[in-house]
């Protein structure tokens, strides 16, 4: 392997890179586990890959959610919980004190986007920069300024006026107003999100008035088991039991695959909201019950950092709200599970297309190698950077030259070794 560069660097400097909170899940292993929402489906359920189970929330606590990142302006309904949007046909905000709900069954009701976290309900008349749906955006001071007048439906059936009045984008501060039809219970708000940028979506509820924190933070999960509406190929919406991926997350279909499948290289990652989705399941009108669909595996990449094997095991449906399946974790791209050696290595980017980098973690400090081998063993390249300082060392090395695919690096010093596997890519 050509190597352009190598250095020691500090603990200090580099020590966020490698810092993590899991525990990690050994490669290799595979896990049974169930999960339950409850009867109706009344909560769902974040899961960690490596940790499982993460938070159980309410799903009924929350009517609409804000996405927290600075420069997004979508905003979810809770339309699983049947909640329902529609823009207001009959006016723009001079509106608002005259509202008319007369021929509303005729209006065309907004759902979620099922493959996009940022393309909520508010969003679904977006027009092209600089109209995002609900809004107008700003080149200037990066506000988004209301356009639109909207009706909502909550989880009870009632209506409610809303506008959505701004966003000040650089504060990361909403304000919105919100009614009965006739006037009355009128509320203004302001939601300050500044402080929430760890977690997706702050929600808020329109009929307790109050803000309502339902999601944990977002590096903590990689899978949701909740309900959202989907549009079924006859143009009906149907709300359905769904597993949605952490936005930060990439998975894998393949179907029809054995069970124990494992060539999860294969194929471009998706990183679509709804891309395990919930056509995983279906219910069987002879027996009344659902049943899994055969042949079907599943893979999830969180954020560059493993890959797990997710299999579909069983459904229980409504009464129970349980959910069973296999959880398998099938690469490691962190550093290697720990040992007495003292000899550990961490390499990013993973995948790779051009420089790779490699955190060698070591007790003492001695002549160090470097080998890259195919998954047949053979070795392709070797190095020799020199004497390791005692603790973090990083070196990056050019691996334009190696041809894309699956590879094996192994470290080695005063008789240890260390192993991780780095997929080139281009």
């Amino acid at each position: 392997m050509k190597k352009t560069i190598y250095s020691f660097i500090i603990l200090t400097v580099i020590a966020s890179v490698c810092a993590s909170n899991k525990p990690l899940k050994a490669q290799g292993s595979v896990s049974s586990d169930t999960i339950t929402m409850g009867a109706g489906y009344t909560n769902e359920i974040y899961y960690s890959m490596a940790n499982g189970m993460i938070l159980e929330s309410p799903r009924n606590t929350w009517d609409i959610a804000f996405r927290t990142m600075l420069r997004s302006s979508g905003i979810l309904t809770n339309d699983g919980s049947g909640v329902v949007l529609y823009t207001y046909p009959k006016s723009d905000t001079s509106g608002w004190a005259g509202v008319d709900t007369s021929g509303i069954k005729n209006w065309t009701p907004m759902y979620n986007d099922p493959n996009d976290w940022e393309n909520g309900a508010f969003s679904r008349n977006a027009k092209g920069y600089p109209d995002y749906g609900w809004c107008i955006y700003n080149s200037v001071s990066h506000d988004l300024t209301a356009d639109s007048l909207f009706i909502i439906q909550l989880r009870d059936g009632s209506l409610r006026k809303l506008w959505i009045k701004d966003k000040r984008s650089v504060q990361d501060i909403y304000h919105f107003r919100y009614a009965n039809l006739d006037g009355t219970n009128e509320h203004t708000d302001t939601l300050n999100l500044s402080n929430d940028l760890a977690t997706d979506f702050v929600g808020f509820s329109l009929e307790t008035n109050q803000r309502v924190d339902f999601q944990p933070q977002v590096s903590s999960w990689d899978i949701l088991f909740t309900k959202y509406m989907s549009i079924q190929p006859d143009g009906t919406p149907y709300p359905v039991t769904v597993v949605l991926n952490n936005p930060e997350i990439k998975s894998k279909k393949f179907h029809p695959v054995p069970l124990t499948y494992t060539n999860w290289q294969v194929n471009p990652w998706d990183s679509l909201r709804s891309s395990i989705g919930w056509d995983w399941k279906a219910f069987n009108m002879t027996t009344m019950t659902y049943a899994v669909v055969d042949s079907l595996v599943f893979f999830v990449e969180p954020s560059g950092k493993d890959v797990y094997k997710l299999v579909f095991t069983g459904f229980a449906g409504s009464t129970t709200g349980l959910i069973s399946f296999t959880n398998e974790k099938i690469l490691s791209y962190g550093i290697n599970e720990p040992a007495a050696s003292g000899l550990n290595i961490k390499v990013y980017p993973n995948p790779v297309s051009e420089t790779l980098n490699l955190l060698v973690t070591a007790k003492t400090g001695d002549e160090f190698h470097i080998v890259l081998s195919d998954l047949s063993g053979r070795q392709l390249g070797a190095d020799h950077p020199g004497r390791l300082e005692e603790g973090l060392n990083l070196l990056t090395f050019d691996v334009s030259g190696i041809k894309p695919g699956v590879y094996f690096v192994t470290a080695s010093m005063a008789g240890t070794k260390a192993v991780t596997k780095v997929i080139i890519t281009r």
